[in-house]
């Protein structure tokens, strides 16, 4: 699995061997960071909230999410999460790839079930709460699952696959059928992608607008009025909040001066940043490291 691009989010340790696709991060919000930017990849997530409440959205369809609510995000779907006001929020993050619940070519089970999952062909829950059927055996599974990782037994791989195995077996079973889901903003969805990727991938190198135009293959101004439609934002007000969500992490994860942080947050002007900086968080760069020290 590749850890670097959940590096600015989340925590690194693993609780799984690494030959094993299936890693697990405790986070906290506001604590760790404030907000986890849209994004998306190709492992299925679990969001698992543990304590207090926050903002997750799933393919714009953003719910105030509290303890107990579980999120599965499929492979592809843009997603992200944000604090809440004043409320504070723990969460466990599940990330692993579906290769480790496929046997081979001729595995049946995933011709006629996870690659449809994978697919959107059945329509399973995206925000599972308490109040879903069979949500205590569903959480039951992830229970099971994290003691495994945190005790490792000898073979303890072959009882977690069994537990997902289950899981995916009670979210298909109950809420799954085999009609194919389309979304009317699947193309939108997949342009917006490839932005978004874009931007998380290059944004300590310049970028303009002109030059995401091309890569969505439009004109400038139908990249503008597209990008607001979706986002809600601007462009390069998108591009600035991501660049200042980095340098955040930065600020509180290294000893960089506040001059480097900018550079490799994609500011190449300190007073711009620092301008930036204040408007967004209400405190200079300075200070945000200093209270966070504290």
């Amino acid at each position: 699995m590749n850890i670097a691009e959940y590096q600015n989010y989340h925590e690194t340790k693993s609780h799984t061997d690494i030959n094993f696709p299936y890693n697990t991060y405790l986070c906290s919000i506001p604590l760790d960071f404030t907000e986890v930017p849209l994004h998306w990849h190709d492992e299925i997530e679990l969001i698992v909230i543990k304590k207090g409440q926050g903002y997750v959205s799933v393919d714009f369809e953003t719910r105030t999410v509290t303890a107990g609510d579980i999120v599965f995000v499929l492979p592809g779907q843009l997603h992200s999460i944000e604090q809440k006001a004043e409320y504070a929020m723990e969460y466990e993050n599940i990330i692993f790839k579906a290769e480790i619940l496929i046997t081979g070519e001729n595995d049946f089970c995933a011709g006629e079930f996870i690659f449809p999952l994978l697919q959107s062909k059945l329509p399973v829950l995206t925000f599972i709460t308490p109040s879903c059927t069979d949500y205590p055996d569903l959480l039951g599974c992830i229970g099971h699952i994290d003691e495994l990782c945190a005790a490792r037994p000898q073979g303890y791989q072959l009882a977690l696959k069994g537990y997902l195995f289950q899981f995916f077996f009670l979210l298909i079973s109950v809420h799954g059928n085999k009609e194919s889901v389309r979304n009317a903003r699947q193309k939108s969805l997949e342009k917006l992608k490839i932005l978004l990727k874009y931007v998380e991938e290059h944004y300590a190198e310049p970028i303009t607008v002109e030059k995401m135009a091309r890569i969505a293959f439009y004109s400038k101004s139908h990249f503008m009025k597209f990008f607001k439609t979706h986002m809600e934002t601007g462009f390069m007000e998108y591009l600035n909040d991501y660049r200042l969500t980095m340098a955040a992490r930065l600020l509180l994860t290294t000893e960089d001066s506040i001059l480097e942080v900018a550079a490799q947050s994609g500011f190449n002007n300190l007073s711009y940043f620092n301008r930036l900086f204040k408007r967004k968080y209400a405190q200079t760069p300075g200070q945000y490291r200093k209270a966070a020290s504290h």
